[in-house]
């Protein structure tokens, strides 16, 4: 049985009928998103477009190592033929969704619901840009009067919601159950700083998981309200499973890709110290961050291979100056980087070379995925793995899902990573991922 909201019975042949009218009155997103069909769906991204995702009109879904090329031959098919007027370019339909960080994903216990690729075509989306918003519907294999009346029904119905509630307080943590003792991350660390001396490794990143019971079933669009008053220059976004029975969202400050026409944008991430009580204290960590030998080594591995992992698609790569990316706990490093492609490429094409960067798996990746395996004693699931949308030409946008969270009902587990070279210190690097959790932990403590 389909769940509410979606009407995926139409064939694979099938096309997608779209209509978008501009709403007079729109609701505010945690409105819509807290009325949504399952599955829900939110993207929201500094210098983009917010979407609010309601139900599913199609849903693609693939596996193994050519799961980027099947997500795009399966959408191609589904874009070839269509009846779409959408009013606006951002009321266009896309398809949102992401991919498990290993590609032999299993999909189980936390991540039930998860495979490892899943995209969604909104059944409804409603797309808040430049003071301005639209309702788009979507429908597969549905003739364009069908879909024009539930236009209408549908606009009538979002335009008298009510302005939503003040935002609930966070749920409370009840208790914490972490995958890794002390002792065991430090012998994680020694063993893979071991590697990178014996020349195996040149940088490897680890991750742990936090499960925390919560005195309460998260409101999973009062923590997305707060982390974009929190964090506005994070990405957040939201994706559930066909029958909504949990929530992989976050606000990430890692950008994978965008790509417009021919030009893309991305950058590297990595180096990470935390933030001051003062102006004046930021400012000297920030600069102690920047000279720091560890972290500025770190920080380079990550450009070089970004670099790397672009040119063989690329007529042009450019490194931007390196700065700091301030957030509300944390400081990184960060370089941005712009490429000019050679020919015209889909977006998931340019995801798939550079997942996994450095600043999430490591160098060689071979190597470090075989590392990760060995240590980590958690599925990382979607975690670290690339989450966005893309459209019929093939532009969009994807992040690196760092700083989230899955619920399910009254338990969250929270994702955190650093990255590992020679020189790390395993106590430091515990201190740097407990600072990670902070953005997702303090929307729920």
């Amino acid at each position: 049985m389909k769940p509410p909201g979606s009407d995926e019975t139409a064939p694979e042949s099938a096309g997608i009928t779209s209509r978008a009218t501009r709403l007079s009155t729109p609701p505010q997103p945690r409105a819509a998103l807290s009325v949504a069909d399952p599955p829900r769906t939110l993207w929201a991204a500094p210098d983009q477009a917010t979407v609010v995702g309601s139900g599913a009109a199609r849903t693609l879904e693939a596996a193994g190592t050519d799961r980027f090329g099947s997500v795009r031959a399966t959408a191609e098919r589904l874009f070839s033929v269509g009846d779409v007027h959408a009013g606006a370019l951002e009321a266009r339909p896309r398809l949102f969704g992401g991919f498990s960080f290993h590609d032999d994903h299993a999909e189980e216990g936390a991540w039930a619901g998860y495979p490892s690729a899943k995209f969604v075509l909104p059944r409804t989306q409603i797309t808040y840009v430049d003071g301005e918003a639209w309702l788009t519907v979507n429908a597969v294999g549905a003739d364009a009067s069908a879909v024009e009346t539930r236009l209408e029904r549908t606009r009538e119905r979002v335009q008298s919601l009510p302005d939503p509630s003040a935002i609930n307080t966070p749920p409370g943590v009840v208790s914490r159950t972490r995958t890794a003792s002390k002792a065991q991350w430090r012998r994680g660390v020694t063993a893979a700083t071991d590697r990178i001396a014996a020349g195996e490794l040149d940088k490897v990143v680890l991750a742990q998981a936090l499960r925390t019971a919560l005195a309460e079933r998260v409101s999973i669009p009062d923590v997305l309200a707060r982390l974009g008053e929190t964090y506005p220059d994070c990405y957040r976004f939201l994706f559930e499973p066909a029958d909504g029975s949990a929530g992989f969202f976050g606000a990430t400050p890692e950008r994978l890709v965008d790509l417009r026409g021919r030009t893309v944008e991305t950058g590297a991430l990595a180096g990470t110290t935390g933030r001051g009580e003062t102006p004046e204290e930021d400012e000297w960590l920030a600069a102690e961050l920047l000279a720091d030998d560890k972290n500025s080594h770190e920080h380079d591995l990550v450009v070089g291979a970004v670099r790397e992992q672009l040119e063989p698609h690329a007529a042009s790569v450019r490194a931007g100056a390196r700065r700091i990316r301030r957030l509300a706990t944390v400081q990184h490093i960060e370089t941005p980087i712009t490429a000019e492609l050679a020919t015209d490429e889909h977006v998931l094409t340019l995801v798939e070379a550079l997942h996994p960067t450095p600043a999430v798996g490591g160098l060689p990746p071979d190597s470090a995925l075989e590392t990760i395996r060995d240590t980590e004693p958690f599925d990382r699931g979607w975690y670290a793995a690339p989450v966005g949308w893309f459209d019929a030409a093939g532009y969009g946008s994807f992040a690196v899902a760092l700083r989230s969270a899955i619920a399910r009902g009254d338990v969250a587990t929270l994702f955190a990573g650093v990255g590992i070279v020679a020189d790390s210190d395993p106590d430091r690097e515990w201190d740097e991922v407990q600072l990670k959790y902070r953005p997702i932990l303090d929307e729920l403590e």
